[in-house]
């Protein structure tokens, strides 16, 4: 059954290699005043960063460096927007992976709004306007190139929230593969979980269709090969290049148009974790994962995993569907463990004193116990799947 909805992204994607060339008149079009974020200077290792300074000579840049992943609310949002306001800013060009964009996005609302920023993050207040963003990937994982939404950090308060709002969207993403080549195993790892669990969480709902289903099980079998090629062979563009295409379309609702909505509880759990302990967003995904499909495994949701078994595995269809769902959930553990991210959360420094009080974060901010969520969790709910992912 195709549930209603509406839908509308007005990013324009331009894929490819060599596509910055068209970068001048891109930005030519926003204005002249640019402020250009990027992270700890990966961009001046490939040579992207002179690149893009030569490609706009003629426009006034104004720089943020040194963006974190896990991108912060303090210093890096309020740096960038005050930047904003004092250079009078006309477009921000994001360079570098979904950190940078996702900070820039915080950026381009908090940089038109004269009150407290995080208000705006936190959802307190809604936007009424923001600065146009064009960004530059260098990494596959999160789709906020393609995306309206962002993660950010508020260490200081031990909070982390994520925030949706259609000013968000990029007007324009480039997207060469290229600029992937470089990325570390761990990285590329850690995107390629980030995305796969985006699909995950989209696939756990109902109602559903064959639609649906069928691209998510084509994305994710996409995701799963490529990443090992890539891992092997850094430079294989065809493999970089899927990769990063089917990662931008993670977040931008494309997979789930018609379907149920699952509540993402996954990445409610995972943003507690990387509040308080500051650990990589996909290697906290991939960890909190399996133990989620066992928590939530059941009579409601085995056909789910059966699905998964059959048309993205290819176990056998006679299977006894509790079978079926323990192998799915061990094939996707197994799968992380190969890609090198190490699967229990002591082993990336998240202390178990901690778990009752992420419990109590996750349920204060994302409410994941409400009846909406696809399979609701309360805090003994939580706590479980945070002790056995230990």
């Amino acid at each position: 059954m195709i549930a209603d909805f509406t839908y509308q992204t007005p990013t324009k994607l331009i894929f490819g290699k060599g596509v910055i060339e068209d970068l001048p008149e891109v930005m030519a079009s926003f204005g002249k005043t640019i402020l250009m974020t990027y992270g700890g200077g990966s961009i001046k290792k490939i040579g992207l960063y002179d690149k893009v300074k030569t490609l706009l000579k003629d426009f006034t840049i104004v720089e943020l460096a040194d963006i974190e992943p896990n991108p912060k609310y303090d210093p890096s949002v309020i740096t960038g927007a005050k930047l904003c306001k004092e250079k009078g800013v006309d477009v921000i060009l994001a360079v570098g992976g979904g950190s940078v964009l996702d900070c820039s996005k915080a950026i381009s609302v908090c940089a038109k709004y004269d009150g407290e920023g995080w208000d705006l993050i936190s959802g307190k207040v809604q936007a009424k306007d923001a600065l146009p963003i064009v960004d530059i990937l260098t990494l596959a994982a999160t789709g906020s190139e393609f995306d309206s939404g962002c993660v950010i950090s508020y260490t200081a308060i031990s909070d982390k929230r994520a925030y949706g709002d259609p000013l968000l969207y990029p007007a324009v993403s480039f997207l060469d593969p290229t600029y992937t080549f470089s990325v570390s195993p761990w990285q590329t790892a850690c995107g390629t979980a980030d995305a796969i669990n985006h699909v995950l969480e989209q696939f756990f709902s109902s109602p559903t269709s064959l639609f649906n289903d069928g691209i998510m099980i084509s994305a994710l079998r996409s995701l799963m090969t490529n990443v090992k090629i890539a891992l092997k062979d850094p430079k294989d563009y065809a493999a970089r290049s899927e990769l990063m295409y089917v990662c931008s379309w993670g977040c931008n609702g494309i997979l789930a148009n018609g379907a149920g909505y699952s509540g993402w509880p996954m990445h409610s759990i995972e943003h507690a974790l990387s509040a308080y302990f500051d650990i990589t967003h996909g290697a906290g995904l991939a960890i909190i994962t399996p133990r989620w499909m066992r928590e939530i495994l059941s009579e409601k949701t085995v056909e789910r995993f059966v699905t998964l078994g059959t048309s993205l595995f290819g176990f056998p269809k006679d299977l006894p569907a509790f079978d079926m769902a323990q192998k799915v959930i061990d094939a996707f553990y197994s799968f992380f463990e190969e890609t090198g991210i190490p699967m229990h959360l002591a082993a990336v420094g998240v202390k178990a004193e901690k778990i009752g009080e992420m419990a109590d974060h996750i349920l204060a901010c994302d409410d994941t116990s409400a009846s909406w969520v696809y399979v609701p969790l309360d805090k003994a709910a939580l706590v479980r799947i945070l002790e056995a992912s230990m």
